[in-house]
């Protein structure tokens, strides 16, 4: 668990930028958040299609066109691998319970669309936001970022500023905050318009696909670094494949990939996929490669 106010959550955007904005107020996951508290929001490295920034765009309209209001200021912008600021997590909330939560408007009630639902209060973005790498999950952001970006902050106000209602009910237990909300008031229906529905629909598939396309990326990656797996051309019954235990003499880069004896480098050897992969593992050393670099630079007086 990270330490309070140190907690990091990396996001694909739009969805960071709108969290940062004020505009996104209840931040969507499969699992409970385990914290409450300042949570900083960091952009993922993937640069997000047109379509989805449109998709996500109409849902909020959509959304807040519920609770009355039409001027809504979208980011610019949508940066990615950057530090973008924090929100205030206040509660969390599974998706029954805060769809029947008539204490909030019906824009907030529909706004989520997971099983569990993050409560974000008091967004605040940087003023310049902070190059850096995220992480999946919680994490902790580093003390010299964190330090730089504690100073860079500043308030933001969005489209319609939430202070969630009555910690006692946001921290209540599922069955305590069932009892309250729907033994009152019962389960809230919504009828909703077919720009609604549309909106939603486009919501969920932007966000769906966005995780088929990363799931689809990692199984190429994983399978193009099964073909640069090391051979045992000398493998016996009960012997380890392992590139550790063999016993193969000849140079590392001939083993790798293929069974050919020839002297020419393995590079000229490897087809669509095996590079793919080498550059892959070559932007993810390039940020370490760096910073070793400026080290030696400053070890040496230069």
């Amino acid at each position: 668990m990270a330490d309070p106010g140190k907690a990091c959550l990396t996001l694909h955007q739009p969805w960071a930028s709108l969290l940062v904005h004020g505009i996104k107020r209840i931040e969507g996951r499969s699992w409970p958040c385990p914290m409450r508290g300042r949570l900083w929001i960091h952009a993922a490295s993937k640069v997000p299609e047109p379509a989805t920034i449109t998709a996500m765009e109409t849902f909020y309209r959509e959304l807040y066109g519920l609770d009355g209001i039409t001027e809504i200021k979208f980011p610019e912008f949508y940066p990615t691998s950057v530090l973008l600021g924090c929100v205030e997590v206040v509660g969390c909330l599974q998706l029954d319970e805060l769809n029947s939560w008539e204490e909030v408007s019906m824009g907030v009630r529909l706004e989520g669309q997971t099983d569990f639902c993050w409560l974000c209060e008091q967004p605040q973005k940087l003023v310049v936001p902070l190059q850096m790498r995220g992480r999946q999950g919680i994490y902790t952001l580093p003390k010299s970022i964190l330090d730089s970006a504690s100073r860079a902050l500043k308030p933001i106000s969005g489209p319609a500023p939430i202070t969630f209602p009555s910690r006692a009910l946001i921290e209540a237990s599922p069955a305590k905050l069932e009892g309250q909300s729907k033994g009152s008031h019962g389960k809230v229906k919504v009828s909703k318009s077919a720009a609604l529905e549309a909106s939603i629909a486009g919501a969920r598939q932007a966000a769906t696909q966005f995780r088929r396309q990363e799931i689809q990326t990692l199984k190429q990656q994983e399978e193009a670094l099964a073909g640069l797996r090391p051979v045992n051309r000398n493998k016996s019954p009960g012997v380890s494949s392992d590139s550790s235990s063999s016993s193969v003499s000849e140079p590392a880069e001939v083993r790798w990939g293929s069974s050919s004896s020839t002297s020419e480098p393995a590079e000229l050897r490897w087809g669509p996929s095996e590079r793919k992969a080498r550059a892959s593992h070559m932007e993810l050393v390039k940020p370490t490669s760096r910073i070793l670099a400026q080290a030696l630079r400053a070890s040496n007086g230069r």
